[in-house]
């Protein structure tokens, strides 16, 4: 099993879960963030009351485990519909779970 996160515009998202629920993700957990990278932020206001400055700039973390066979297919599919081809896209990361245990059923996975 693998957790995979992904940092994303949050203009995004839409695009992206309809394209993970297509190939059969089933849970996804997003927060709002903030991030910096080389590229510099400028001010803006976000969401008509918060205005980013300095490095910040507002992005979509989405974050989501699944089988060890559907890893390619979704990070194929989050970086083919988050890419705008402008800087500042966004990363996804992949890192191996070695168990998970759903909280209601107390069903062990991994």
């Amino acid at each position: 099993m693998k957790k995979i996160e992904a940092i994303i515009h949050h203009f995004k998202l839409d695009e992206v879960v309809e394209v993970l629920r297509a190939i059969g993700v089933t849970h996804v957990v997003v927060t709002e963030a903030r991030s910096f990278g080389r590229q510099r932020a400028r001010s803006e206001i976000y969401r008509a009351s918060v205005e980013y400055g300095q490095d910040f700039i507002p992005k979509t973390k989405i974050e989501m485990t699944v089988p060890d066979d559907l890893q390619v297919a979704v990070v194929e599919a989050i970086v083919k519909t988050a890419r705008t081809d402008k800087g500042g896209d966004g990363k996804v990361l992949v890192m191996n779970v070695v168990e998970a245990t759903s909280i209601h059923t107390g069903k062990k996975e991994g």
